[in-house]
């Protein structure tokens, strides 16, 4: 059983770094050492877990399967392994992060602020901006992300949901017709943020099939912020986190457009290298900004 463990461990280390190559120098073992434990493994279950190819690795179905129940587990050794670490000694450091901009005013942003009162020897260097960095170029240690993250890997974590909302101005709404459906809006002006521009926007109702709409934008900001403060000023219609008009809807000078059609909210995630020490100062401060620290307290 424990060389299963073992195997498994290598498995995963290994599909993180996309080669033996990568796993190998991380374990401080020899590429074809670590492809004996793999093989090992795929003869013990009885299936495949990786498809080889000269140029990259690729999951089976049992691979992910494997992958997805193993992860949570090495994690949780980690954590144990991390938390006994941390209380023998202070940790010290510094960490550069990109945030996305429109998080600049959010819960994310208080959740960082409390962690540097509580870790002062651990500097805080935090780039916001909603153009995307990245990571590994630019020399970040952890960027906070929004979309999609990639399901299997270890090296991300999701940390919150954006519910999304579609705006106006009111002085701009008041002299359009009525509208009922998202195709009617095709005719209006729209203004978007410029990385996403190329994504279709899909509207959903209950009891009413999903409606894809391709808007010709007007007007494209690199800013979200600058995006919402645009529809608010009168340059047409934008999608934006509906955190952003709360108080301007209550005041009656923003108006939600078909308000009884909604957007997929985004995830928000957090994103490190994945050859970063799972018990550093990374692991510490994505544990404590994550929802489950929260909910533990």
């Amino acid at each position: 059983m424990f060389d299963q463990l073992r195997q498994i461990a290598i498995f995963a280390k290994t599909v993180d770094h996309g080669s033996f190559r990568g796993a190998a120098k991380e374990l401080e073992l020899s590429p074809s050492v670590v492809s004996h434990h793999i093989s090992q493994l795929e003869e013990h279950l009885g299936v495949a877990l990786l498809y080889r190819t000269t140029r990259k690795l690729a999951l089976t179905r049992e691979g992910e399967q494997l992958l997805m129940s193993t992860h949570p587990l090495l994690e949780a050794v980690e954590d144990a392994v991390s938390q006994i670490s941390n209380s023998s000694s202070t940790p010290t450091g510094e960490i550069r992060m990109t945030v996305p901009g429109v998080l600049a005013q959010s819960h994310l942003t208080d959740a960082l602020a409390a962690f540097s009162l509580k870790y002062p020897s651990i500097n805080l260097i935090l780039d916001y901006s909603d153009v995307r960095h990245d990571i590994i170029s630019e020399g970040y240690d952890l960027a906070i992300r929004m979309g999609l993250a990639s399901k299997n890997s270890s090296a991300a974590r999701k940390l919150q949901q954006l519910e999304r909302c579609l705006v106006a101005s009111a002085d701009y709404v008041k002299d359009k017709p009525n509208v009922s459906k998202p195709e009617e809006l095709l005719s209006w002006d729209w203004v978007s943020l410029s990385q996403v521009r190329h994504i279709k926007p899909t509207f959903r109702k209950r009891r009413a099939k999903s409606v894809t709409v391709k808007p010709k934008y007007h007007v494209s900001a690199t800013s979200a912020q600058a995006v919402y403060q645009l529809a608010r000023s009168g340059a047409g219609l934008a999608i934006i986190p509906q955190s952003l008009a709360e108080q301007d809807v209550a005041s009656g000078r923003v108006v939600h457009v078909l308000p009884s059609w909604v957007l997929d909210p985004v995830d928000v995630y957090a994103e490190w290298p994945t050859n970063a020490p799972k018990h550093g100062l990374i692991k510490l401060l994505v544990n404590e900004i994550s929802p489950d620290h929260y909910l533990k307290k």
